[in-house]
């Protein structure tokens, strides 16, 4: 009579616990280079420990949390086989949040389903949501792993994350410090960032058949490079502009585009008004605008259009403002300023042709 057993099993069903735990080994030691000194123990706990003892130094802790993924970008990254640099981007869209209000990045837990699980991508996703949370000044304390066969395609992926960060309540940034006059600064953006993949996709991809293998001239590289440029992660940049000088507001330029964003942290009264010829898009912009035949309107309230951060400053701060930044690396600019709100209907207008 045969041993061999014929019910049917997880591994059976596609889950393979085995790979899941070949995977975790794998990013611990990416992990480990995130750690703050307020974080306890290690992975494999149920639960992510934060010291919160060290919020004592704070009058008035305020935590601040954030949640995002990176959209569609994750079909760049199956498509051409590169999973280390989608986290970045993923600690660019929750952190980078979580600094507009003026908080300080603590610590961060990721989630990453896979159709399959290969432990080597799943570590190399880890290790760019590692890199990622050290250019944020974070600790990953946790994560998950999930596997979805059935519901996922064996190279199908997706990543989410949430973060949480601290501030001082009376240092709290935010519409009610902005005034008339202030400036409004912009920091360039590294490329795409995380948002309007679908109609770059859509563009690109599904339209005009480009190769992602392919050289682009404008470009000076190939699209595929292009498409997965990480996304600049901005919160170490705006907390030192909070200890150089005085900050108002800041806006996190995602999905919706400039004019939106930067909406959302303008006061009821008030208007800030960009001026486009302060700066040129990167080449990007243009070709997706050109291959796919897009109306600014829509490009610009879908696309970043070069800018992925935005501060507001007293005009007195200003110059300390853009010297902090270029010592930091960052190309940033006088974009416009804040003024009364007058006959606009919106809190943010974009007026002139890009240079």
């Amino acid at each position: 009579m045969s041993s061999e057993t014929t019910g049917a099993s997880y591994a059976s069903a596609g889950v393979d616990i085995e790979a899941g735990d070949r995977a975790v080994e794998l990013m611990k030691e990416w992990v480990k280079k995130t750690r703050r000194p307020e974080v306890l123990g290690g992975l494999g706990g149920f639960a992510g420990l934060f010291d919160a003892s060290a919020l004592k130094r704070y009058e008035r802790p305020l935590l601040a949390s954030a949640t995002d993924g990176v959209g569609t970008k994750v079909d760049i990254a199956r498509r051409l086989g590169v999973y280390d640099t989608i986290g970045h981007d993923l600690v660019a869209m929750v952190m980078d949040d979580i600094v507009v209000c003026g908080a300080e990045p603590l610590f961060m837990t990721d989630y990453i389903c896979v159709g399959k699980v290969h432990p080597e991508r799943v570590a190399a996703i880890v290790k760019g949501i590692a890199e990622g949370c050290v250019l944020a000044g974070c600790a990953l304390i946790g994560g998950e792993t999930a596997e979805h066969p059935g519901l996922l395609g064996e190279d199908d992926f997706d990543v989410a994350g949430a973060g949480t960060g601290v501030v001082e309540a009376d240092r709290l940034l935010g519409p009610d410090r902005i005034r008339t006059g202030d400036a409004v600064i912009a920091m360039a953006a590294s490329g795409l960032h995380s948002n309007g993949y679908s109609l770059v996709r859509h563009v690109l991809l599904d339209r005009a058949g480009l190769p992602l293998e392919a050289h682009v001239e404008d470009l000076g590289r190939t699209l595929g490079e292009e498409l997965l440029e990480p996304t600049r992660i901005y919160s170490l940049d705006c907390l030192a502009l909070i200890r150089t000088t005085e900050v108002h507001a800041f806006s996190h330029v995602t999905g919706g585009g400039l004019a939106a964003n930067l909406a959302r942290v303008i006061p009821d009264g008030l208007h800030a008004v960009v001026d486009r010829s302060t700066w040129t898009p990167a080449p990007v912009f243009d070709l997706v605008a050109k291959t796919g035949d897009v109306e600014r309107l829509e490009l610009e309230k879908t696309l970043n259009m070069g800018v992925g951060m935005i501060a507001i400053v007293p005009e007195k701060s200003v110059d300390v403002a853009l010297a902090t930044l270029a010592d930091r690396g960052l190309d940033a600019w006088v974009a416009g300023e804040i003024t009364d709100r007058g006959e606009h209907t919106t809190g943010a207008a974009l007026v002139g042709d890009h240079g």
